[in-house]
């Protein structure tokens, strides 16, 4: 029970996390609507052309046009921000629109950027392959030791990059060693951050400077909707973001950010769940005949379970696995589910596998695989809202036909 004798704050800051993601951000409109309202408009209009011409120059507050804010974006970016703890927060249409503004918009011909080598495929082709386009050079390391950022650094050196946990292999950087590195040479720190979520990792508290989110994941959580966010300084907002953002356009709709400020409010609710199925889940998979390897976050022996302690508040829903017998097996498995649903995407209410080599890390070839640890047996595992019982014995079932077929 609360103390009576301790008045609630005004302040959302203040406020816990479930009740931040209930009442954080909300404008009201004339109509003192319940629910948050939707308006799903290109343009505003203005009462003069004196407004307009106010608004443009930044002297009267208000909304210009979609493309650069809208009040339902507005409610979704602030009631992250919240749970984040950051100073802003800017939404974009997908999570990759998210990678690749909050880097580019900082950098620039002739800088450098050390990233993660362990990382979402997409993601990698940004930092491998896009940014050396645009004359930005870059050096891909083993992020687990701190060791290799700092021999990577060069004079140019402006940006680190990485995931973590990374997909598909679960892989941890130590956020608060990398971040106070970067400080010390004047580097930003940029973390994507979509598979503790922020629910369970907070990046920006262990000396981040932007964490990135793909929120098509555990942000809507159920399927239906893309779309991104960027959470950041208002220093790097204004020097960097809010312009990029602006001119270039990777803008989230109305529309989504409404759907996925209705599933913030049940975010914490599926995150413990989810966490909670998914360490049972693993505690059965690594017990199975013909598994042999299970790397789970909440797990004691995950390769960096001393990380895991130190900058996550729990173990999450993501598993990944190996089965012996390489790609046949690993097909025979997916096909033998009854449950589980065979798709590249995670976070969802329904349980989702996936094999890495033949999907989501399928185009960064096979060296690069090997160097990562990504095998032909590998599978990735998200765990839904399904029954843990029910999941685990849909597994068990489909390593037995794997293995006998």
């Amino acid at each position: 029970m609360a103390n009576n004798k301790t008045p609630v704050s005004a302040d959302p800051a203040s406020w816990s996390p479930e009740t931040q993601l209930v009442h954080g951000g909300v404008l009201r409109s004339q109509f003192g609507e319940t629910s948050e309202a939707l308006f799903l408009t290109q343009g505003f209009v203005y009462n003069s052309a004196e407004q307009a011409e106010a608004r443009f120059k930044n002297e009267d507050p208000g909304f210009q046009y979609s493309r650069f804010s809208n009040p339902t974006v507005t409610m979704f970016e602030e009631r992250l921000r919240l749970l984040e703890g950051a100073e802003v927060c800017r939404a974009t249409a997908t999570g990759m629109a998210a990678v690749t503004a909050g880097l580019l918009c900082f950098l620039k011909a002739g800088d450098h950027i050390v990233a993660a080598r362990a990382m979402f495929g997409s993601c990698r082709y940004i930092v491998e392959t896009l940014c050396p386009r645009f004359g930005i050079s870059m050096t891909l390391i083993d992020g687990r030791d701190i060791e290799n950022w700092k021999a990577a650094i060069r004079p140019n050196t402006r940006g680190f990059f990485f995931e973590t946990p990374a997909n598909p292999t679960l892989d941890l950087v130590d956020i608060a060693a990398v971040s106070a590195l970067g400080r010390q040479h004047g580097i930003t720190t940029v973390v994507d951050n979509v598979f503790a979520t922020p629910m369970q990792q907070r990046p920006l508290a262990h000396g981040a400077d932007v964490v990135v989110y793909s929120a098509t994941k555990h942000i809507d959580g159920q399927g239906r909707c893309l779309g991104g966010a960027i959470l950041c300084s208002e220093k790097f907002l204004t020097d960097y973001l809010q312009d990029f953002i602006r001119q270039t356009g990777p803008s989230l709709s109305p529309f989504n950010a409404w759907v996925m400020l209705k599933s913030l409010e049940t975010l914490p609710i599926r995150v413990r769940a989810q966490s909670a199925s998914a360490a049972r889940v693993a505690d059965h998979l690594a017990g199975l005949p013909g598994i042999s390897r299970v790397i789970y976050c909440g797990r004691a022996d995950h390769p960096q379970a001393e990380i895991v302690k130190k900058q996550m508040t729990g173990g999450g829903q993501m598993i990944a696995f190996e089965i012996e017998g390489g790609k046949d097996a690993a097909f025979k498995l997916q096909n033998a589910l009854k449950i589980i649903k065979i798709s590249n995407n995670l976070g969802d209410a329904k349980s989702i596998i996936t094999h890495p080599p033949t999907t989501t890390h399928y185009r960064i070839g096979p060296e690069a695989r090997a160097e990562l640890g990504i095998t032909d047996g590998m599978l990735r595992l998200s765990i839904g809202l399904e029954s843990a019982d029910d999941l685990a014995a849909d597994l068990e079932e489909a390593v037995k036909a794997a293995r006998t077929s």
